[in-house]
């Protein structure tokens, strides 16, 4: 429960800030298939389409907000928190509370706000990011976990890390590569390991003069697993 009252501290204090202008976003996202930086969530092809809503509340350098994902077929079911600070245009930091299911109590009942050590399926990752400048828009996160359910074979912490590089071709369209740094089986590496390439591309189609509809496509490999991957999206 403590991880629960950071998270509420933030939202407070974000609250409390009245000398910047305050802004709520809500929508969501449907994707033909859910792949995390590499990872298929549902099987080692991708499974079905997901819906991924998120809402954020944003006041001067703090949003607060949470992203979740819901399979088609059922057996994906996630909900996610996180806190943002912009520190400026180039560098932020993020705190995000991952949870891909429901840890199980001292009487084996599933809990969303389960947090102990042992038993939680949330994970705890930090996140410090780099936007890029306009002279050489390169961009580059470290994503590390620190708590919960990260573990090594033999019960410890993993504290699995994933670094990504970012690069845009044009308005509309980038470049990524990522890697998992070592032993994670939620990047499924045993070592150092190149997880997620590709490059995305966006487009929006006008619909009528006053609603327009983002679309993108994502084509990616995983050259560790020896996986590829097209997934196609639409925002809402």
């Amino acid at each position: 429960m403590k991880k629960v009252k950071v998270f509420a501290m933030m939202a407070i204090a974000a609250l409390s800030i009245s000398s910047a202008k305050a802004q709520f976003a809500v929508g969501a996202d449907v994707v033909s298939s859910y792949v995390w930086r590499g990872v298929a969530q549902e099987g080692s092809k991708g499974g079905s389409p997901n819906i991924q809503p998120f809402a954020s509340y944003t006041i001067g350098g703090l949003t607060v907000g949470s992203w979740a994902s819901s399979s088609f077929s059922g057996s994906v079911k996630e909900v996610d928190l996180y806190a943002t600070y912009a520190f400026s245009p180039l560098f932020s930091a993020t705190i995000t509370d991952y949870n891909w299911g429901f840890g199980a109590d001292e009487k084996g009942e599933q809990k969303y706000f389960n947090y102990k050590k042992d038993k939680t399926d949330h994970i705890f990752e930090g996140t410090l990011a780099y936007a890029g400048v306009e002279s050489f828009p390169l961009s580059l996160s470290v994503n590390t976990m620190f708590y919960g359910a990260d573990k090594k074979s033999n019960g410890d912490q993993a504290y699995s890390t994933y670094v990504e590089l970012g690069y845009p071709l044009t308005t509309n369209a980038k470049v990524f590569l990522g890697s998992s740094l070592g032993e994670s089986a939620n990047y499924m590496t045993s070592k150092l390991g190149i997880t997620n390439v590709g490059f995305k591309v966006s487009k929006t189609i006008a619909i009528t003069d006053k609603f327009s509809l983002p679309v993108y496509g994502i084509v990616s490999a995983n050259p560790y697993a020896k996986n590829a991957f097209f997934v196609a999206g639409i925002t809402l």
